[in-house]
């Protein structure tokens, strides 16, 4: 049952990132034909994509394998085991939430693809929410890893590798 849910949890993650809000951004944007799109604006989409991707897969994975867990709480609610060690590399060197700046680059893929203000609102609107579960993981990830988290942070960036907070 732990790892059907474990199973499920991933599964609907991938389906909320990848499908459902990239599918929410071209319809607030009404619906624009995808085979009108510029070839360029494909192409700087795809890059982004394939980018941002697979930083969010090397990071779970990475995760999974190395941490023994999963960082995320969904607002409080254990969605996968929580990680037993604290993960300063492989992705985590680059950042210390090296999933989400891989969705934020996709997310930003798709923005160009579509080219369309309201799939920016949805964007934006991403990473308000976004911002509130970080901070919330940052509360938990101080508690149970202290100083040594602290440590991590002022050497790595939330999203970029370098920290803006010195």
């Amino acid at each position: 049952m732990k790892r059907l849910k474990e199973v499920l949890g991933y599964a609907l993650g991938g389906l909320l990132f990848v499908l459902l809000i990239p599918t929410l951004m071209w319809w607030v944007s009404g619906m624009p034909c995808l085979q009108a799109i510029p070839v360029w604006r494909w192409v700087v989409a795809l890059v982004l994509a394939v980018l941002g991707l697979s930083l969010s897969i090397w990071s779970i994975v990475y995760m999974r394998r190395k941490g023994d867990g999963n960082p995320m709480d969904a607002f409080g609610h254990e969605v996968a085991p929580r990680t037993k060690h604290l993960m300063t590399d492989g992705p985590y060197r680059l950042s210390r939430n090296p999933m989400l700046t891989g969705s934020f680059i996709y997310f930003a893929g798709v923005c160009v693809l579509l080219w369309r203000w309201p799939a920016l609102l949805v964007f934006v609107g991403f990473i308000a929410i976004m911002m509130l579960q970080v901070f919330s993981e940052e509360k938990r990830l101080r508690k149970d890893f202290g100083e040594e988290y602290e440590a991590y942070c002022k050497r790595t960036g939330r999203f970029w590798p370098v920290s803006l907070r010195k």
